[in-house]
């Protein structure tokens, strides 16, 4: 198909109700739910163009919706599903907020507020979790059918089944350099900041990830990442509908029903974090039987560092690489990786992304480094974000086109860099980042807390688990109680010591 010649899905049974008047969008393929819907990928079955289409007459049918978006953002709190696109789509080419499912209510309120959301998409099961009444709430629990509109006090039912003609003009370029996502990140002073990633962004760490994986529409994804996550929506479902590859997602991953998809389905590109893989592993060890051929052609893991041993253990049980990568939300994210084409140097992040240059530079004068020099990773290239919503001072920097990642790294003299460490203050969790100080600064307002210490407890399974030490008059379950309303899922302690004082 050529993309710049689109035209969007239409169930037969509705030709009929389409109307007489074909709507035209100006240079439409700068932005990314059109690119997604021209690339003839489909989501657990459904085409995306059917996704992005609805996501379209959503907007034609609710003015509602449309009044509640003028001049603000909208937000996204969905698991991993073919609805993702249509609230995408619906947010008519402003930049939309991410929500982590995994996030607290009071967490979900501040992005809310400080990103000035004016509707959120969601579903029936998560909408309880986000401030009531304050704005429209758009519920997707059946898209591509129909979506529920509730705006105060009035809950409307819109039909999507029936979608509008869509007059594509223009050519595949690069991406539109407006807002695309927003999502909530680096919260090294204490509190997360919103990261804007433009159209041009993603759809060129897209591009880059389709070169980088020989993506093609033949291969077949396991979104077993959330695409709340940074490196499930730009991996697992831009460059995957990008490419016309076919995608299953899981509410939420399970190391045997991902097995069972992974062996039956015939996924062909696995793209996941080291506690998943970890999870794998252990399935497999558990069963005692090697698993079905074939196994995924490309297995990726990022997220957070890979340890060698596990590299390993995943070749003797299945016969194919865990290939590492890098990448951070404000590199869109990826940038190294361990491409399937040259031979995969296991304990390294590999080599950039196409288009992406990375370079090694000291911390403080950004000049760079020859190989072989321990100094800060840096990151250059059309997928590096446009900036911070607030408070950019706090958060990671670009400084003369590169943007300074807070990542030790080398370059080792074959091209390939190696992990060494951290220069920011963070740690990661089950494939999330933690920062300390965003965990302290929630403990430090609970009554009775004179001082708190957050703090990484080194764990296999998981990267890293959280401890916390406290002064103070409070009890432990009151601290658990504490972080459990206030905290997101993957920032909740293992450990609490408490010193009365």
């Amino acid at each position: 198909m050529n993309p710049a010649q689109l035209s969007v899905w239409t169930p037969p049974s509705a030709l009929h109700r389409l109307p007489s008047t074909v709507y035209r969008l100006s240079n439409p393929l700068s932005l990314l739910p059109i690119a997604l819907a021209a690339g003839g990928g489909r989501i657990d079955g459904t085409p995306g163009a059917q996704l992005v289409a609805a996501g379209f007459t959503l907007l034609q049918r609710s003015a509602p919706l449309v009044r509640a978006l003028a001049g603000k953002r909208s937000a996204i709190l969905l698991p991993s599903s073919g609805a993702f696109v249509t609230a995408l789509a619906a947010s008519d080419g402003r930049g939309a907020v991410l929500l982590n499912p995994l996030a607290s209510p009071p967490e979900l309120a501040f992005q809310l507020d400080d990103a000035n959301v004016g509707a959120v998409f969601t579903n029936r099961a998560l909408a309880p979790r986000l401030p009531a009444g304050a704005r429209p709430v758009v519920l997707l629990d059946d898209a591509p059918r129909s979506a529920t509109v509730i705006a105060g006090d009035t809950e409307t039912v819109i039909d999507l089944g029936s979608h509008f003609g869509l007059d594509l003009a223009g050519e595949a370029e690069a991406g539109s350099d407006e807002e695309c996502v927003i999502v909530y990140t680096s919260a090294m002073a204490g509190t997360a900041l919103g990261a804007v990633l433009t159209h041009r962004n993603l759809m060129a760490n897209a591009r880059s990830a389709i070169d980088a994986i020989s993506l093609n529409d033949t291969d077949h994804l396991l979104a077993a990442l959330p695409f709340s996550h940074l490196f499930g929506f730009t991996t697992t479902l831009a460059a995957s509908l990008m490419a016309g590859a076919r995608v299953t997602t899981m509410a939420r991953f399970h190391p045997a029903r991902a097995l069972d998809i992974i062996e039956n389905d015939g996924v062909t590109v696995l793209v996941g974090v080291p506690a998943m893989y970890g999870g794998l592993v252990k399935m497999l060890e558990r069963r005692g039987s090697p698993p079905a051929d074939p196994m995924p052609r490309v297995c990726l893991c990022g997220g957070a560092p890979l340890q060698r041993a596990l590299q390993d253990r995943w070749f003797e049980l299945t016969g194919e690489e865990l290939r590492q990568g890098y990448g951070l939300t404000e590199a869109g994210p990826c940038s190294l990786f361990n491409v399937p084409h040259y031979p995969n140097r296991r304990g390294t992040l590999g080599i950039p992304f196409p288009g992406v240059h990375v370079s090694v530079r000291d911390p403080d004068t950004s000049a760079a480094l020859p190989a072989g020099t321990d100094g800060e990773l840096c990151v250059r290239g059309d997928n590096v974000f446009r900036g911070y919503l607030h408070d950019g001072h706090l958060g990671l920097q670009v400084r003369d086109g590169w943007l300074h990642t807070g990542d030790r790294a080398v370059e080792r003299t074959d091209g390939t860099f190696e992990f060494l460490g951290l220069l920011k203050a963070m740690f990661t969790h089950k494939g999330f980042n933690v920062y300390p100080a965003e965990v302290e600064r929630v403990l430090r307002d609970l009554p009775g807390v004179s001082s708190v210490q957050a703090y990484a407890i080194h764990e296999p399974a998981h990267e890293n688990d959280i401890g916390l030490e406290i002064t103070g008059s409070v009890t432990e379950a009151e601290v658990r109680q504490w972080c459990e309303a206030r905290l997101g899922v993957y920032k909740q302690p293992e450990r609490v010591v408490i010193t009365p004082g």
